[in-house]
């Protein structure tokens, strides 16, 4: 069940970060610490003005050289071969400063791209485990992967085509009012204006209609890797249709809107075409009226025609670049609002690494709530003594589960105290209380990678002959060396290729690899059978000797060797002993034990029954 806290339930959503406070964010990534790196971004400026003048100035080259063509000079073909050499390594500089610029600016492209990703990868690692309750992991694993793409088009068309552009523009028109007047300087800026004005209104137009198609983009995704990932579920159930039913629903609201988004595109593509055409013959038809009258050349007359086409084509893409633009702010926006998420459980300044001596845990009058309303936890105390082992038992919804959550520290508490050693743990590094811990909970999920990886992964550093001994001492090893590929075998999407007893000694070689001080077996048996429920059991025994262990249970018949069992009920603390001292007292536990026991014999009967039948058949 997901619980939203009072806070969480009052406060209103957060304003939305304008485009100007996400670029502003995107800055200090672009001018990073390193000299390097700093230095290629001003290069990349140098090589960016390069490329411009360059290209600004080759209408010029090619308008003299049309000049010096028209006249009638003896030889005067020499000055052409000239002007047209100087032409073609004009444009050669053109397409060689700007290629230059983009090799020399990769890198520091790629470094904030990287840079960004990761430090968003992290914090959601330090974010609360409510936080990730309350959000679909496909939702945002595709939150990351947009804002990272979103940063790539924004750099490459942004800093490198649209803004350039512009500055094209107001060089060009400086250029025609110098050589021409400020007639035709107006004529260009005012359609280029018009061109953009026209682009953005319409572009703006239409991205509702791209907000939709991301919006229900995003919602199918998360649907169908909801849907994969619990794929054993819907077989149970044999819902297939219904969550293709759910999947498609999701996909024909994005398909009215794709639509919507394309057909809109041919008003754009003419309003585009006819704003430039309406330029282009202005402009030309003064420039002929100029010629005729022998104020200008027929250079001048290719010249201000050049320009203009040579402004357009950059702009041609401008509604395809603006959505996209806009789109990749709105993507960055989101991913930079996760980074704006403050962690709910946070280190004091001053926390120092915990201190495993003994491993002795205490709950001292704890009291916690998932919401102010309703209690999990009322006044908890109790202790694990080093080396000894205690039992929680309760109905479902009891709190048992809560405690292994809040001695792992995912949440903080309202009231009292959790001690290690004697230091509370809410003054103490968290990853230094959870390297102290370690856990095989109820449902082992696995990487999908190889069984060695998933052992491995309780310390990643640990050598190949730890991993196998970790293995041995869980009894897995043979069952691994028996496999084709052994320890290379890969487990499947959350392990769906093991059994649950082959997962649950995963885990268990896992946390044996950890060599942690403390034990929490979180209802690590309840899932199996019995015959590898004692297998386990058995293996977890060999585990926890010598080592403080908490375990929360379900099945009675687990915890019986305890040294202190703890029954629970709404949150309290309502019994506590040893398993005969608490049938003793013919109380919450021994009426628990007896439902047990109950449906133990119940169950043998029946398998017996089936049995008999399939030897009468």
């Amino acid at each position: 069940m997901v619980h939203l806290s009072r806070q969480a339930r009052e406060d209103p959503p957060p304003p939305r970060r304008s485009h100007v406070k996400t670029i502003r964010t995107l800055l200090p990534y672009l001018w990073p610490e390193s000299l390097e790196m700093r230095g290629r971004v001003v290069l990349a400026v140098v090589l960016l003005v390069g490329a411009k003048v360059a290209n600004v100035y080759v209408p010029i080259l090619y308008k003299q050289a049309i000049d010096v063509l028209g006249a009638e000079q003896a030889h005067a073909i020499v000055v052409p071969i000239g002007l047209l050499v100087a032409y073609g390594l004009v444009r050669v500089l053109t397409v060689a400063f700007g290629e230059l610029r983009d090799a020399v600016f990769a890198k520091v492209a790629e470094r904030a791209i990287r840079t960004v990703a990761l430090r968003v990868f992290e914090h959601l690692h330090r974010l609360s485990l409510r936080f990730h309750l309350e959000r679909r992991t496909g939702a945002l694993s595709r939150a990351i992967e947009r804002g990272v793409k979103g940063i790539e088009f924004l750099l490459t068309f942004m800093l490198f085509n649209i803004l350039p552009t512009l500055v094209e523009v107001v060089l060009v028109c400086g250029i025609l009012w110098a050589l021409y007047g400020i007639a035709y300087a107006a004529v260009t800026f005012v359609t280029i204006a018009g061109f953009i004005a026209f682009t953005l209104w319409v572009t703006e137009w239409r991205l509702k209609y791209r907000r939709r198609m991301n919006e229900k983009d995003s919602e199918a995704h998360a649907k169908a890797i909801d849907s994969l990932l619990n794929y054993e579920t819907v077989k149970y159930f044999g819902n297939e249709r219904h969550e293709a039913r759910r999947f498609d629903e999701s996909r024909q609201q994005y398909e009215r809107a794709a639509v919507s988004s394309k057909t809109s595109l041919a008003l754009l593509n003419v309003g585009q075409g006819a704003i430039i055409a309406t330029g282009l013959t202005i402009i030309m038809i003064m420039a002929g009226y100029g010629v005729a009258d022998g104020t200008m050349t027929i250079g001048d007359f290719v010249l201000v025609n050049t320009y203009l086409i040579q402004l357009y084509i950059p702009l041609n893409f401008l509604g395809f670049v603006y959505r996209e633009i806009k789109q990749s702010l709105t993507d960055m926006e989101a991913m930079f609002e996760l980074l704006a998420v403050g962690a709910e459980v946070e280190d004091k300044p001053d926390a120092a690494p915990l201190a495993v001596r003994e491993g002795a845990i205490v709950f001292d009058r704890v009291r916690f709530a998932y919401e102010g309303r309703r209690i999990i936890l009322d006044d908890v105390s109790f202790d694990v003594p080093p080396g000894r082992t205690v039992a929680i038992v309760g109905a479902s919804g009891a709190g048992k589960s809560t405690i292994s959550r809040i001695l792992f520290r995912f949440y903080d508490i309202e009231a009292g105290a959790v001690r290690i050693d004697g230091q509370d743990i809410r003054d103490v590094q968290q990853a230094s209380l959870r390297d102290a811990i370690g856990i095989v909970p109820q449902d082992t999920v696995l990487f999908n990678d190889t069984i060695y990886y998933n052992i491995a992964y309780g310390r990643p550093d640990a050598s190949r002959a730890e991993v196998e001994q970790a293995a041995r001492l869980a009894h897995i090893h043979d069952f691994i060396a028996a496999l084709p590929d052994g320890y290379e075998s890969t487990v499947g999407e959350r392990g769906l290729k093991l059994s649950g007893g082959e997962k649950q000694r995963v885990a268990i070689a896992r946390t044996i690899l950890k060599n942690p001080k403390i034990l929490l077996f979180d209802e690590a048996t309840s899932a199996l059978d019995s015959k590898t429920e004692k297998e386990i059991q058995a293996s977890l025994r060999e585990v926890s000797q010598n080592r403080s262990t908490l375990i929360i249970a379900h099945r009675l018949s687990t915890i019986i060797d305890a040294d202190q069992i703890l029954v629970l009920e709404q949150g309290r603390i309502v019994e506590r002993g040893r398993h005969a001292e608490l049938l003793a007292a013919a109380g919450k536990y021994a009426e628990m034990w007896r439902r047990q026991q109950e449906a133990a014999e119940l169950k043998q009967t029946l398998e017996q029954k089936l049995a008999e039948n399939g030897e009468v058949e």
